[in-house]
């Protein structure tokens, strides 16, 4: 059988239309197909390598590591050098309260983790999301994404789930003082690139204030760098009381955390202790990938790039067919038409040598993404097979 068939024949399919490359290796913005093909991945893998597919830090760090150990115990009971590094320099670069990480493996993990957090310290039942989110696929986190479509196969789901409108203060008024927390994206990512108003995130701070529920920002897509700050909330001012990070945070290995003050993390280790478990959360292997990856964007300047190099693809990709842009830092939506039109404009750009993709919650647009190290030379190249896409569609 060749790598397809057995690819077809013996991985569980997630549609019923893979993207069906055949990857021989990656390296900087770069796949190569085992055909000899390139690819310009102008995704990510769905913002997940920030720095760049195989960054030489990164796996150096990864090398490291493993000459000393991996998996040694479940989360929690050791004391290991490379986590306790990452989650000292972790409470470097967030404000005060957010100063105690639990590392996880994913980020539906996170956001379930964070959930039961929210539960635990509020002793509140009701949790309020936001229509045309994405939170996960795991059963809390599909219960507190806002896409129908993608849960009714999957009821009941988690009870006392109530959903607002993303950026729309009048809706606020539903967080009470039953609200154990309130959880969103920073920036709707699977939504299309839904940027809120800083005066509509520094009401939902106020409220969950005022309230007592807690804010939960999901940064798994939309952080490490990718809105131009390391954390996309310093855009708006205000400080959520939990943080989830996931897909960029581990530089190209599984890895997530959800982040709380240590005050509120305490309630994990009673009534019940053990309040969350993971076997391999923490890994020092994925621990060693993310403390590069976060040096990375610091050391070579990749914040600042990212509004920079951002700006320059939006200037690039202007065509009439384009019906509405959403941009913040090196994450756009483009807007168009019909989902047929979206469809052939990606299939077009990988026939071309260029990879971009679709959201699952709005069929309507198509997503870029791209390495916060990409080029100005292989933004050009990209952004003209895509321009050319546009353009035969």
């Amino acid at each position: 059988m060749t790598s397809q068939e057995v690819f077809l024949a013996h991985l569980a399919p997630t549609s019923p239309y893979p993207f069906l490359i055949t990857v021989e290796r990656a390296e900087g913005v770069y796949l190569y197909g085992s055909d000899g093909r390139q690819y310009i991945d102008m995704i990510s893998g769905i913002a997940v390598s920030n720095v760049g597919h195989r960054h030489p830090k990164v796996v150096q760090a990864i090398k490291d590591q493993l000459e000393k150990h991996m998996h040694v115990m479940v989360y929690g009971e050791y004391i290991q050098a490379t986590p306790t590094q990452l989650a000292a320099t972790l409470a470097g670069l967030l404000p005060a309260p957010l100063n105690c990480s639990y590392f996880v493996n994913s980020g539906t993990e996170a956001n379930e983790a964070a959930l039961k957090l929210a539960k635990r310290v509020t002793g509140r039942t009701e949790i309020i999301s936001c229509h045309k989110s994405y939170h996960g696929s795991t059963h809390g986190s599909l219960s507190v994404s806002g896409n129908e479509v993608k849960k009714r196969a999957f009821r009941p789901l988690l009870p006392d789930v109530r959903f607002i409108d993303f950026n729309r203060e009048e809706d606020l008024q539903h967080i009470s003082q039953r609200t154990a927390c309130v959880i969103m994206e920073t920036v709707q990512g699977d939504a299309g690139v839904r940027i809120p108003s800083a005066a509509y995130l520094q009401a939902v701070r106020k409220r969950c204030t005022d309230t007592g529920a807690l804010l939960i920002l999901d940064e798994i897509q939309c952080g490490m760098g990718r809105t131009g700050k390391m954390f996309a909330f310093e855009h708006f001012g205000i400080v959520p009381d939990i943080l989830t990070l996931a897909k960029a945070f581990g530089g190209g290995l599984p890895m997530g955390a959800f982040i709380s003050s240590y005050q509120n993390m305490q309630t994990l280790t009673h009534n019940p202790m053990l309040g969350h478990i993971t076997t391999f959360g923490g890994n020092p292997v994925c621990c060693a990938a993310a403390l590069a990856t976060l040096h990375v964007l610091e050391q070579e300047d990749l914040l600042t790039q990212a509004e920079v190099k951002g700006r320059l693809i939006e200037s690039l990709l202007c065509h009439p067919k384009i019906k509405e842009v959403r941009r913040i830092g090196l994450m756009f939506a483009f807007d168009f038409d019909s989902e047929e039109r979206v469809n052939n404009i990606v299939n077009r750009c990988k026939q071309n040598g260029v990879i971009c993709y679709w959201f699952l919650s709005h069929p309507y647009s198509f997503r870029i993404a791209p390495p916060l190290t990409i080029t100005e030379e292989e933004i050009r190249k990209a952004c003209a097979v895509i321009v050319d896409a546009i353009e035969k569609s």
